[in-house]
């Protein structure tokens, strides 16, 4: 874990199921990321579409389909497991989401990784 890990929300802030987006590190480029909660598991993935590079939300915190059973792009339709981040249909079938570290710890949903380090990696 990070040696000063940072603070993504706390889980009973999350729906369950839930998702939202979050800013992690300093800078005019933080790394943009979201996390998608079941029960009292969390997944964390870049918000970025492998498809088009885009963000996978049009509107704040929207990031699962109708169901809430895959994370969805906004844009194109995609779909994705919520636990692997592979992308099951549309344009990007096949590829998969950049998954991010986090680990719940106390009820506290925590980035694993340095921010700054984890942008860099992600590049």
């Amino acid at each position: 874990m990070a040696a000063n890990p940072q603070l993504i929300c706390r889980l009973d802030e999350l729906a369950d199921p839930g998702s939202r987006a979050f800013r992690a590190g300093s800078g005019d480029w933080p790394l943009r990321g979201f996390i998608v909660r079941r029960g009292e598991r969390v997944w964390a993935y870049l918000n970025r579409c492998p498809h088009a590079g885009h963000p996978l939300d049009c509107l704040p915190d929207r990031f699962l389909d109708a169901d809430e059973s895959r994370i969805q792009c906004a844009s194109h339709g995609a779909l994705f497991a919520i636990d692997s981040g592979y992308c099951v249909a549309g344009p990007c079938a096949g590829q998969r989401l950049v998954p991010i570290a986090v680990q719940v710890v106390d009820g506290s949903v925590l980035l694993v990784e340095e921010a700054e380090a984890l942008a860099a990696r992600l590049a």
